[in-house]
């Protein structure tokens, strides 16, 4: 029974892994599976549980750590590009309202979401930017805040491995 859970756990998680690509929250949907498959353990009184306390907080931290990476990535990079505050709250506004934009009009699913939140958030910085700082300024804003959250969707994802592989290893090799 322990390995016909294990395998459905990682099969489950395989595609909530997918989701993280979509933006949407493929690593919280990873945590709540192994925090579910121990509470359920709790109840039978398993005699070695797939997850003990240190796995289960790995993972919740590793997925803290991710969020953190991709809400804060098109900022930094907008930042970096020598953008202000301004831009940088343009990066993160455009960010959401591209990735809403790029899931419900792309028929490209994936790669619409990315494209939306990327472009979104470079075009928020450029027009946030350019208020104030001119052409030059606002596009080099919207350039860094596009490739940073290219950069923050990838070690998003990359964070979204990691909790995959340890919760796998954790449910196969208690």
């Amino acid at each position: 029974m322990t390995y016909l859970l294990a395998t459905i756990l990682t099969l489950l998680n395989t595609a909530w892994l997918a989701l993280t690509l979509f933006g949407l929250p493929g690593n919280w949907l990873m945590v709540l599976g192994a925090l579910l498959v121990a509470w359920w353990q709790s109840g039978e009184s398993a005699a070695t549980p797939m997850f003990g306390g240190h796995v289960l907080l790995t993972v919740v931290a590793l997925a803290l750590l991710g969020e953190l990476c991709e809400f804060l990535a098109a900022v930094a990079g907008s930042k970096v590009a020598g953008g202000t505050r301004r831009g940088a709250t343009g990066a993160l506004l455009g960010a959401i309202l591209g990735a809403v934009a790029g899931t419900l009009l792309s028929p490209l699913p994936v790669i619409g979401s990315l494209l939306g939140t990327c472009g979104g958030a470079a075009a928020g910085a450029w027009a946030f930017e350019l208020r104030g700082g001119g052409w030059r300024l606002a596009t080099r804003s919207g350039v860094g805040a596009g490739v940073g959250r290219l950069l923050g969707t990838v070690a998003k994802l990359a964070v979204g491995v990691a909790i995959w592989l340890i919760v796998t290893g954790a449910a196969f090799w208690p």
